[in-house]
């Protein structure tokens, strides 16, 4: 039977969006087709389907997505009695059962519904559905014993009516409120409650939502302004010098349009991050002159000018009734919404009380998502060196509220702020070092003089080279200032990884440094090796990446089943290049008995049951293979890029391995995505039993 969870609430303005969310990500971690039902519905499409149907690549006709809408189920209430009304949800939705292993039901929203006692009517859809309930209450604006009630008297209601309750959360608490809250629920509740804190960046409406609802017209700014978040609102009527002083980090400044001085006032203190700001609203239907406008885009590119018809009064009591909301369109707050909800919900305690099914499949996206799991069960800091490079910011924007590891970002504070700031980045107290005035340029001067003391350099040449961020950023790692380093989305592949090679070296079990790509298909993931550093390795070096590559598999949850491949299977060849394939596979299996090994192998053989049954029907590999091993580097590059473009899969890496400490290399052409789990990768390759508490701290 599928497995259904069914989320609700007792009344509106509990921000269950954040639960529903974060319980669609913990099911498509385990399973990889999950349905979405949604009873009742306002208007088609659905805001938060559409947001979960472009996050997690559903498929599901969004037909089969919605029961009905409000009006027809008051009408059919009315007219035939709720026992048809409940009768025609529950043939709709085992409708999508049918399709898939696991289903999310969002519940009724409880506003302007028309319907009578609809705390009931979820309880009933739930108990007919055979789904548990997971009851959200909202926090926002209670005390601490109002709250208490108001969570109890959910979980009598749901459980009198009969549900299985899987547990409770209560959402949008007072922030220091909330551990005595956790604390005296856990104690008298007989399930789990998550107690989850307000975040104003949550309900802060983008300044692209601002622009939608005043139909404001956008005379400045990009989408990357637009997607700002207004965190407060600033209205400008002082003059210039006191009006500097009210500004807040995040603020829409409001001001009338012929306060050219205000305009730019703010706009400069934004170029200089004290503070950042979100925008500029600008009322009576005023704007500044053309060049205003020019000098306003030169002090804050792509920070948005808008402008409004109305008063600043009646512009200002529009704005007070705005709040943001998560949608397709705001995917920064999706990421800050599962942050949230993965740092509050025991997600293992939650996913476990689901039972949800477990896949034998692995999609890229339940691959992705095992990556930040395993990231943030044990925190690492990460240094990623190209800290003025936009696609990093915004990287780090991601790691940083999804918690998956801590980051140090090197080059001039004030352009990764600005750089930050222009982007609409919060980077909160993330440590940012300048290797050019950085304290620590003088003691990792001494100690690359050192290590390269045979090569003849001199402490004042280290100096030089040691103000180079990856040389700076390998020196942090080597130093334990941080725990891997992550490069290249606009440095070469070679000035990455060169200074990893001169200071951190290989570790004793590992002959060189070779590299993976895990490639992601539709239905598995495999290893590839060595795809990017080694150009012709012999037959020791092929043995020593087989069996770095079988490690760094199973550290990644890939069960290791090696493929030594060439273009002959078992004795069908001869030459050469086979023959070391062969010594290659002896080699491991002297070395590790333990592994599962075939080769020589063909590729087909490798990965295609039927094919392995002709060829090599007696092996345990053949036609299962998980980790496969290229002869050489112009076979493994070109197979892995003609595997990525020819069948859809996404290729993540290369990964190093091999070094004592983990550094990474990324494309040029690094997406986001891309940077992201690389720093995951990185923050994986260095957990080790050592305590964090070893870890130095690193100076400014």
């Amino acid at each position: 039977m599928t497995r259904s969870v069914y989320v609700t609430g007792i009344d509106r303005g509990d921000g269950r969006q954040v639960v529903e969310l974060g319980v669609m990500e913990l099911l498509t971690r385990q399973v990889d087709r999950v349905g979405v039902f949604r009873p009742l519905v306002h208007h088609s499409p659905d805001r938060l389907f559409e947001l979960l149907r472009a996050r997690y690549r559903l498929s599901q006709d969004p037909a089969t997505v919605y029961g009905m809408d409000y009006h027809e189920a008051s009408a059919l209430q009315a007219e035939r009695g709720t026992d048809e009304l409940v009768s025609t949800l529950v043939d709709r939705f085992h409708a999508v059962t049918r399709d898939y292993d696991v289903v999310l039901v969002l519940g009724t929203d409880f506003a302007d519904t028309q319907l009578p006692d609809e705390l009931a009517l979820n309880a009933r859809l739930a108990n007919e559905f055979a789904a548990s309930v997971l009851p959200v209450v909202g926090g926002r604006g209670q005390n601490t014993e109002s709250v208490l009630a108001e969570t109890r008297n959910a979980y009598r209601a749901y459980e009198n009516l009969g549900c299985d309750v899987l547990a409770m959360v209560t959402n949008r608490v007072a922030r220091e409120d909330r551990d005595e809250i956790a604390e005296r629920l856990g104690a008298r509740l007989p399930v789990p409650c998550y107690v989850v804190p307000d975040e104003p960046a949550l309900s802060a409406p983008t300044v692209a939502q601002i622009v939608q609802a005043l139909d404001a017209k956008v005379l400045l700014g990009d989408d990357s302004g637009l997607a700002r978040d207004a965190l407060d609102f600033v209205f400008g009527g002082a003059m210039l010098p006191n009006f500097l002083t009210a500004l807040t980090p995040g603020c829409l400044v409001v001001t009338p349009g012929d306060r050219a001085d205000l305009v730019v006032g703010s706009l400069a203190a934004h170029n200089a991050g004290t503070p950042p700001i979100a925008g500029v609203l600008l009322t009576l239907d005023e704007r500044p002159g053309d060049e205003i406008l020019t000098l306003a885009a030169r002090l804050a590119p792509g920070t948005p000018v808008l402008s409004v018809p109305g008063y600043s009064f009646s512009t200002a009591e529009r704005l007070s009734s705005l709040e943001g909301k998560l949608s397709a369109a705001t995917p920064r707050k999706a990421e800050t919404a599962l942050g949230l909800f993965e740092r509050y919900v025991d997600t293992g305690d939650l996913i476990g009380r689901v039972s949800a099914p477990s896949s034998d499949r692995v999609t890229p996206m339940m691959f992705e998502h095992k990556l930040l799991e395993q990231a943030r069960a044990d925190v690492r800091r990460i240094v990623l060196p190209e800290g003025t490079e936009p696609r990093v910011l915004q990287a780090a924007e991601v790691l940083l509220r999804r918690g998956v590891c801590d980051l140090t970002l090197l080059g001039p504070a004030d352009r990764i702020r600005k750089t930050a700031a222009d982007l609409g980045i919060d980077l909160g107290d993330t440590q940012l070092i300048d290797p050019a005035t950085s304290e620590l340029r003088d003691s990792f001067a001494e100690k690359y003089a050192r290590l390269r003391a045979h090569k003849g350099v001199t402490v004042e040449l280290a100096y030089d080279v040691v103000s180079d961020v990856n040389y700076f950023g390998t020196l942090m790692v080597q130093e334990g200032l941080a725990d891997g380093m992550v490069s290249g989305s606009v440095h070469s592949t070679a000035a990455t990884i060169r200074p990893a090679f001169e200071i951190i070296k290989t570790r004793a079990d590992a002959s060189i440094v070779s590299s993976v790509f895990f490639m992601c298909l539709a239905d598995k993931v495999l290893v590839y090796g060595d795809c990017a550093v080694n150009p012709d390795p012999d037959a020791e070096q092929l043995a020593d990446i087989a069996v770095q590559s079988a490690a760094t598999a199973a550290r990644f949850g890939v069960e290791p089943r090696i493929a030594m491949l060439s273009y002959s299977t078992g004795t069908s060849g001869s030459g050469a290049d086979v023959d070391k394939v062969r010594t290659a596979t002896e080699l491991v299996r002297s070395r590790r008995p333990d592994l599962r090994i075939e080769g020589p192998i063909q590729y087909d053989a490798a990965v295609e049951p039927s094919v392995a049954a002709t060829k090599l029907p007696e092996s345990d590999v053949a036609g299962q293979a998980t980790v496969l091993i290229f002869p050489d580097l112009n076979t493994g590059n070109n197979t892995y890029k003609a595997v990525q473009r020819s069948a859809g899969a996404i290729a993540v890496g290369p990964v190093l391995q091999g070094l004592r400490k983990p550094v990474n290399d990324l494309s040029r052409g690094a997406l986001v995505s891309d940077i992201v789990n690389t720093v995951a990768i990185t923050a994986i390759q260095s957990q080790s039993p050592a305590p964090s508490s070893e870890r130095k701290a690193a100076a400014p």
